[in-house]
């Protein structure tokens, strides 16, 4: 039986919201309560939405919460996008988190798709 922690969308979200975090935390203090603090709640917002929905055992509640949860990775990207104009992150690691949002993304709108199936099929 699959369990959360066996998910992978939530494995790979986890994986996503560590490496934000870190990058975050190597902003300038004066971004702690701004920029630094907005980072970490949107990215912590992927996985706990994902949890949400999957605890919830109804099929229409769990998509939307990866609803969510992907417009929390919306979010988090947007922030990357910011922290790369203010020069807090160089491109080489702007287009490595970049690419781990791309593929994250995938997975919640896979996982979207099965649970969209599913209901179909109950």
């Amino acid at each position: 039986m699959q369990t959360l922690d066996t998910l992978e969308v939530y494995i790979s979200g986890k994986a996503f919201r560590r490496e934000v975090v870190k990058t975050a935390n190597t902003f300038p203090k004066e971004e702690k309560f701004l920029l630094t603090a907005q980072l970490k709640d949107s990215a912590r917002s992927i996985t706990a939405n994902i949890a949400e929905g999957y605890g919830r055992y109804h099929y229409q509640e769990a998509i939307q919460f990866c609803r969510i949860a992907r417009g929390s990775l919306m979010e988090t990207y947007d922030h990357l996008s910011s922290a790369l104009d203010e020069e807090y992150i160089n491109e080489k690691r702007y287009l490595e988190l970049k690419q781990q949002y791309e593929h994250l993304l995938k997975l919640i709108n896979g996982y979207i798709s099965y649970l969209k199936r599913r209901k179909q099929e109950d």
